[in-house]
């Protein structure tokens, strides 16, 4: 069982950064792929950056790439997403996910989330 908390959200205008942090308790196994979705009322859960475990290599949404930077760390169980140059459509609440699939850009392949945490770009 793995246990997910974000936190680092907050309110902050356009242009401005943010750090989200993603504490992980639990088993987190090498295979593991930890990552972040986001998602607005209404609307579906987008996919926004993941990272392999065991081998830190990135991916990103092409609508985050060059703004976002995702990193972990192994020895706190944490993985961290850096975000700048936000814009409004930015804002949404964002959740932490993990899981051993193998498409990292699918929700369904995700056992574990968060319960998110509200950013807010205002322009």
């Amino acid at each position: 069982q793995v246990q997910l908390v974000e936190s680092g959200g907050g309110l902050v205008q356009a242009g401005g950064s943010l750090r989200l942090s993603c504490a992980a308790s639990g088993r987190i196994f090498s295979t593991y792929t930890i990552a972040w979705f986001r998602q607005a009322p209404g609307k579906e859960r987008e996919f926004v950056a993941a990272v392999r475990w065991s081998s830190g290599w990135p991916y990103y949404a092409d609508s985050v790439k060059g703004r976002f930077t995702i990193s972990r760390d192994n020895a706190k169980n944490t993985v961290y997403l850096q975000m700048s140059s936000l814009k409004p459509e930015d804002t949404d609440v964002y959740y932490c996910a993990a899981g051993r699939g193998i498409n990292v850009l699918s929700q369904l392949e995700y056992e574990y989330w968060g319960r998110g945490t509200q950013v807010t770009v205002s322009s």
